[in-house]
């Protein structure tokens, strides 16, 4: 699931280098963490958060196909 994710969002981004994703299980839910670089996180959220809602309706698909349910969170490290 993450390797989609990573698909997916590469090509959102302007620096895909910089993307950073952890993957974990919790309560039989796949939660996977996002980091990108700051320029590009206004890209993957998309206007009113269409784009990351978009993302996420995409993984939820190809984990309901596969009989598991995931989450994609979009971690915002400001420095």
């Amino acid at each position: 699931m993450k390797s989609f994710a990573y698909i997916i969002l590469e090509r959102i981004v302007d620096y895909p280098d910089d993307i950073n994703m952890t993957e974990s299980e919790e309560n039989g839910r796949l939660l996977i963490e996002v980091r990108v670089h700051p320029e590009d996180a206004g890209k993957v959220i998309g206007r009113q958060g269409k784009t990351i809602q978009a993302v996420r309706t995409l993984l939820q698909a190809k984990a309901s196909a596969e009989g598991k349910n995931v989450r994609l969170t979009l971690l915002n490290d400001q420095k």
